[in-house]
């Protein structure tokens, strides 16, 4: 071990770089905490147009189900008006023998957007896998 002493006695210009990485720790520990927390949407599905040259269901064998939210909110699934205080029992009543459980929900363009994601609350809360949306360009097979 050697020692310099005397001699060639100029400052040093060494870069002292134990703040830098602190700083780069706090911010490294920050960005994993912050990036969990980022609000996520709801997930749902568009349903996609049948092929052009298909010809469509029978009626009574139709496996769609769509809960349509009014205007004025009132709710109908496939037509068929609902309250809604009854919409997550109807649904549950309805994929009970189901082996799909998808449900579209149409919304009226006027009506305010919480009835239309209360409909999908409900949806989901019937135990249904994959609630969708339908947009006008997909109900004109688009």
């Amino acid at each position: 071990m050697a020692m310099q002493v005397g001699g060639s006695g100029g400052a040093k210009a060494d870069i002292n770089v134990t703040p830098l990485i602190d700083v780069l720790l706090v911010l490294l520990i920050i960005f994993m905490v912050i990036t969990p927390l980022t609000p996520h949407g709801l997930n749902t599905l568009v349903p996609q147009p049948p092929p052009p040259n298909m010809p469509p269901p029978p009626p009574n064998q139709d496996p769609t189900v769509v809960i349509e939210v009014a205007k004025d909110s009132s709710l109908q699934i496939n037509g068929t008006p609902v309250k809604e205080a009854e919409l997550q029992s109807k649904l549950e009543d309805i994929f009970k023998t189901r082996a799909t459980k998808v449900v579209f929900v149409k919304g009226d363009p006027d009506v305010d957007y919480r009835y239309v994601a209360q409909a999908i609350d409900d949806a989901e809360g019937a135990g249904l896998d994959k609630v969708g949306i339908m947009t006008p360009k997909v109900e004109a097979g688009q």
